[in-house]
């Protein structure tokens, strides 16, 4: 059976040759690259091995070891969304498609010590500048904008509320 023209094929090892290094190499090969989530690597990791539960037993180990962390990818990629200009709201959604909690992500933001006041009103900046909106529907869309960044009115409401409306 052949794959469908212009499709990877799918990286599954024979389930007679696997063993628990092959799991562990993968596993420590993505890691390499950047932290990832428990949850991203179990999807990785299940697309290319079959066996689920001979997975799971590996990842656990990689914790125990320390070499897979949900805090330290929490921290990491709380860190670079925020380099990125996106907002608490934002980063925490992303976070939790990742398989991470809520707790997770404000221990994160407590390591990471990072003003979000401070960070929308850089945003704001860099995509509209120091002019002031000119009517309501410009005011709309400014806000709109920020909201789909991840942050929240109290962020940047004073940014906008500079004009008479």
């Amino acid at each position: 059976m052949s794959d469908a023209p212009g499709q990877k094929p799918r990286l599954v090892a024979d389930p007679d040759q696997i063993n628990p290094a092959h799991i562990r190499l993968a596993a420590m090969n993505f890691l390499s690259r950047r932290e990832h989530s428990l949850r991203e690597l179990t999807v990785k990791l299940n697309r290319r091995f079959p066996d689920e539960a001979l997975v799971a037993a590996e990842l656990q180990r990689l914790a125990d070891e320390n070499l897979q962390s949900d805090t330290r990818f929490a921290e990491s990629f709380v860190r670079q969304r925020a380099n990125r200009g996106y907002g608490p709201a934002r980063v925490l959604a992303d976070l939790r498609q990742r398989g991470l909690t809520e707790t997770e992500f404000q221990d994160a933001l407590r390591s990471n010590d990072i003003d979000w006041f401070a960070l929308a009103k850089q945003v704001y900046l860099k995509k509209f500048g120091e002019a002031q909106p000119c009517d309501l529907l410009e005011k709309g869309k400014r806000a709109r904008f920020m909201q789909y960044r991840g942050f929240s009115p109290d962020h940047f409401q004073h940014l906008l509320s500079q004009g008479n409306y």
